[in-house]
């Protein structure tokens, strides 16, 4: 009875975790025995993953450009898209790239399987945006994750913005799509600007774990999820991402994922304090969401002390790249005296 237990525990456990477990210095049991437990094929205990070709990553940077363009090509059509421009490819290896890079979501069919894929056992929240009118700074706040090519591979950004004012409120990249880096973005947000009214994410598994929904209806923030495979649910953040990648992702080559993180941060402060946004005229996101509060960006940035208060931006990044073996490399934080936001202390 208690070993049919803990399989059924560990029936719930990716190979990833079941790796993890493996001893290789244990003294009584053998790797193979304890694959045996765990029910892990040996094969996949010693299988250590290739990084991308180089080709592939060329392609899948093509493939994403296009994207942006076409959210709604699914992959026949970027495959027909991608050999009238000269490629030699055929769907099978489209939708191969496609669906690691987690851009079959936006198709008119199709959900995402891999950013925005849900579990059967989360609760789904319906989607409350379709008739409600968005006329100020927290009445309403939106997240999502997209990809970000460096040098070897992709990583992942998680962005959380103000609906009204477009501002982005806070983000992290992560090169790992689990829910702790977006669990990390939101707490960073309410951190430093306090509580939206409505939180609406997609239905991906990260969006609707309880390590993500927990603390948000805990802080009584009313929950909304975009519907299945529609892609304008959440055009908002998707128009972000656009801009994102064709005024800096697309116009430089990553080497590292501290070098993304650092040109990310250049752009995003740039694309909240100081680039005029579209739908505002000649105002800035961040202009928008605090004259809507009353409380306008302070010319000197935050008083003496109140940086202290603030969550650093990169305590630390974890670098899996392609190998089994985790490394952390801890970075400084940056200097937060010119970001724009409230300081904790003051109400709203």
């Amino acid at each position: 009875m208690e070993l049919e237990w803990l399989k059924k525990k560990l029936a719930h456990l990716g190979s990833q975790e079941h790796r993890s477990m493996i001893e290789t210095e244990h003294l009584k049991l053998s790797v193979a025995r304890q694959c045996e437990l765990l029910e892990l094929p040996r094969s996949t205990y010693y299988h250590h993953p290739k990084p991308p070709k180089e080709a592939d990553l060329a392609l899948m940077k093509q493939i994403d450009e296009i994207y942006l363009e076409s959210p709604f090509f699914g992959s026949r059509q970027m495959t027909r898209w991608l050999q009238r421009e000269g490629h030699v490819v055929n769907r099978k290896r489209v939708r191969r790239l496609m669906r690691l890079m987690g851009l079959m979501g936006l198709t008119a069919i199709n959900p995402k399987p891999s950013l925005s894929k849900k579990a059967a056992s989360h609760q789904i929240y319906p989607y409350l945006l379709r008739t409600l009118k968005v006329e100020r700074s927290n009445q309403v706040w939106a997240t999502d994750i997209t990809s970000i090519p460096v040098c070897g591979g992709f990583v992942y950004l998680c962005a959380v913005i103000d609906w009204h004012s477009r501002i982005v409120l806070a983000w992290e990249l992560s090169n790992t799509l689990d829910a702790s880096f977006c669990v990390r973005a939101v707490q960073r947000a309410m951190a430093i600007y306090g509580k939206p009214e409505i939180f609406n994410p997609d239905q991906g598994c990260q969006f609707t774990s309880a390590e993500f929904t927990q603390p948000l209806l805990a802080a009584g923030v009313r929950l909304s999820m975009d519907g299945k495979g529609r892609c304008l649910d959440n055009v908002l953040v998707e128009r972000l991402w656009r801009s994102l990648k064709y005024e800096e992702v697309y116009l430089k080559r990553y080497e590292t994922m501290v070098e993304a993180h650092a040109n990310l941060e250049t752009y995003l402060l740039f694309y909240n304090d100081r680039r005029p946004h579209s739908a505002h005229g000649r105002q800035t996101p961040s202009e928008v969401y605090h004259a809507q509060l009353d409380q306008p960006p302070p010319d000197g940035g935050y008083p003496s002390g109140e940086e202290a208060a603030l969550p650093p931006l990169l305590p630390s990044i974890i670098f899996y790249a392609w190998s089994e073996k985790p490394e952390t490399i801890t970075i400084n934080p940056p200097d937060l005296s010119h970001r724009r936001g409230p300081p904790q202390n003051q109400t709203r």
